[in-house]
């Protein structure tokens, strides 16, 4: 299983989050968008500043990003 690395993006910054083993992208990604969740309801003064969780494997490479403050469910393309 793919090892993943979230990392709190503020600006040019990256923070690193921690890691975590998971069996695919999609596990990821929505554990991005939860921890994204986590962090406005802790530090709401990042939703401002157009901050995000990326998402990037071993090679640190990035795969996936969500923002801070996301666009609601109801407003997303369904694919």
């Amino acid at each position: 299983m793919p090892y993943y690395i979230f990392d709190l993006v503020i600006g040019e910054e990256f923070k690193n989050q921690g890691g975590l083993i998971l069996e695919d992208l999609e596990l990821a990604s929505d554990r991005a968008d939860q921890l994204a969740c986590e962090l406005c309801i802790v530090r709401p003064e990042l939703k401002a500043k157009g901050c995000a969780v990326r998402v990037t494997n071993a090679d640190n490479r990035e795969l996936y990003r969500t923002p801070l403050d996301p666009v609601p469910l109801w407003m997303r393309p369904r694919h």
